[in-house]
């Protein structure tokens, strides 16, 4: 776990360089074409979107549109640029391989992690707004951020356990970062019971309970890390409102380079859970915060159904010695 900073930081997808092949290939189809799966429906009515499911395929996607297609939607990228791009990304991850976790020690062998092979299913993650990128930062984000990162700076990253992230600590990875993929841990359950939507994350082993029963949100005075969801069937998508964040964890969308971008408690998240076939969900995500961005943004990824990557223990703090190691070391030397 004393690598977990580390891994956060150096999974930032790479923008790569990709050669332009003729436009005659097929494009790449939308995601939005798959949309008319009718899915099976549970004991009580509702549409049935229950199982274990799986990101690992959208590790390397980055979530802005990459620089060689400005200009371009996602729809007007060839299938051979895709299988391309592809092809490249998973050769990066193999290449960044031996410095997972530090050059010298390493966090284990090759086998261990889930991002190799990634299939992908886009070129880039935010499809609102068109142009692929996430809106500008306010002026009062700005000064935020700026304040927060000057605080930071005044210490060391050993300094205290606060110091370090909520990641490193084995506390959250927020919403909706918890579902984002990483190099393991990309297992998430869902389970439907009457009235209820519970989603099970890997790691971290947190669960959110999802009421559908339209009750308001809880008093403001309540903030968590996850904060307060609700619920609502629209058609067969499931819709999920979360309000009351705490603002702690401004690393929503962990590892995808969103972190000096820290939203305020303000913040509204809006996601869809749209079956689009029997294995796979498309899911999106609304960002709302009018003290951050100058409008809202959207993001959207597949998660494939498989009973094959169910949810396994995640000891964090059970076995987060790394922590300890980190801060009694840095004791030491300053003796």
């Amino acid at each position: 776990m004393n690598t977990l900073r580390f891994l956060s930081a150096s999974l930032v997808p790479v923008t790569l360089s990709v050669p332009v092949f003729a436009q005659s290939a097929a494009p790449v189809k939308p995601r939005a074409a798959a949309k008319a799966f009718v899915p099976g429906r549970t004991p009580w009515g509702d549409p049935d979107i229950q199982g274990n499911f799986t990101n690992k395929d959208e590790n390397g996607i980055p979530l802005e549109r990459p620089s060689q297609f400005e200009g371009r939607k996602i729809e007007d990228v060839s299938s051979g640029e895709f299988a391309e791009l592809v092809k490249q990304r998973n050769q990066a991850s193999e290449s960044q391989a031996a410095g997972i976790g530090g050059a010298e020690t390493g966090a284990g062998p090759i086998h261990w992690y889930e991002y190799y092979g990634a299939k992908n299913s886009r070129p880039w993650l935010v499809v609102e707004p068109a142009d692929g990128h996430i809106p500008p930062t306010t002026p009062e984000a700005k000064t935020r951020m700026a304040r927060i990162t000057a605080e930071f700076q005044a210490h060391g990253d050993a300094d205290a356990a606060e110091i370090r992230s909520l990641y490193d600590r084995c506390i959250t990875r927020g919403v909706p970062g918890s579902m984002m993929p990483v190099i393991y841990g990309n297992s998430y359950q869902i389970i439907q019971a009457p009235g209820y939507v519970a989603i099970r994350y890997e790691m971290i082993h947190e669960t959110r309970i999802i009421p559908l029963d339209r009750r308001p949100h809880v008093g403001g005075a309540i903030r968590t890390y996850m904060g307060d969801a609700r619920g609502h069937w629209d058609g067969n998508t499931l819709v999920v409102e979360t309000t009351n964040f705490n603002g702690k964890n401004a690393d929503d969308v962990a590892g995808y380079g969103s972190a000096d971008r820290g939203a305020t408690p303000g913040l509204r998240i809006v996601e869809r859970f749209t079956p689009t076939a029997a294995q796979g969900l498309e899911w999106s995500v609304t960002f709302e915060d009018a003290a951050t961005w100058t409008r809202p943004w959207t993001f959207a990824m597949t998660l494939t159904k498989d009973e094959g990557q169910p949810v396994f223990e995640y000891a964090c703090h059970e076995g987060n010695y790394g922590l300890t190691g980190i801060l009694s070391a840095a004791r030491a030397d300053e003796k």
